[in-house]
């Protein structure tokens, strides 16, 4: 079975004082979080998608479907974690009790800000987990990165070998837990994302690419930019 989980855990605090987590607000008379949906529910491969979310947002979240998505009965909707892999592997649990589990299960895990996710980029990650227990989505870093302290330079990478992650991130669920419980305290303290307990634990990650435009909506700007991106696509397909 393949599952997708969208992690929609945000609270929108770069936003100011919204008090709408970032990815209920509108892009173009719809959710963000509805257009994240819609991408993985479009693709018949998936077996069921599980929205992950605080709480405290679970009516809200099951509202908002329910009137721009409908009962969908491969749509589920669960709680989250206090932080993003606690919310991954919640995730993975709920999949566990409700479903069953098997070595042959694997997770599409997808930032419900990302809204610009689209079918290559899904598919490349299905087809990535063929050959690897773990799959990131990036995109070459095209800016030099320094690795800075104490406002000095440490150091500055080859930027040939640098990208900028993303979402999906694709896992064997199995794998995926049997790794997070074997981690230390000091180790779950230390991650970034999902992808890192593989890293700790010298597992192989494959990659795939990313998009430029598969942008994370984090800030009021990232929110304009993706208007700006919905726009012109929209200008693109009438002039088909």
């Amino acid at each position: 079975m393949i599952y997708a989980e969208i992690l929609a855990g945000g609270k929108g605090t770069r936003f100011g004082n919204n008090d709408l987590p970032k990815q209920f607000m509108m892009l173009q008379g719809k959710p963000i979080i509805i257009h994240t949906i819609e991408q993985f529910i479009m693709n018949e491969k998936i077996d069921k998608v599980v929205v992950v979310c605080p709480a405290a947002w679970i009516d809200y979240t099951r509202d908002l479907i329910r009137q721009n998505i409908g009962d969908n009965p491969r749509l589920f909707i669960t709680v989250g974690g206090a932080t993003r892999n606690e919310s991954v592997i919640n995730g993975c649990n709920f999949i566990k009790d409700s479903f069953g589990l098997s070595d042959d299960d694997f997770v599409l895990t997808h930032d419900a800000v990302r809204p610009f996710v689209n079918q290559r980029i899904i598919e490349d990650n299905i087809k990535a987990l063929e050959k690897y227990d773990g799959v990131d989505t990036a995109v070459p870093a095209y800016d030099t990165i320094i690795d800075a302290r104490d406002g000095v330079i440490r150091s500055v990478p080859e930027r040939q070998y640098l990208y900028n992650g993303q979402t999906p991130q694709s896992f064997r669920i199995t794998k995926l837990m049997k790794l997070y419980d074997s981690l230390s305290d000091e180790e779950k303290e230390i991650l970034t994302d999902a992808c890192k307990i593989f890293v700790l634990k010298n597992e192989p990650v494959g990659v795939v690419r990313g998009e430029s435009y598969n942008i994370k909506i984090t800030t009021v700007f990232d929110l304009k930019m993706a208007t700006a991106i919905t726009e012109m696509d929209k200008h693109v397909k009438s002039a088909l």
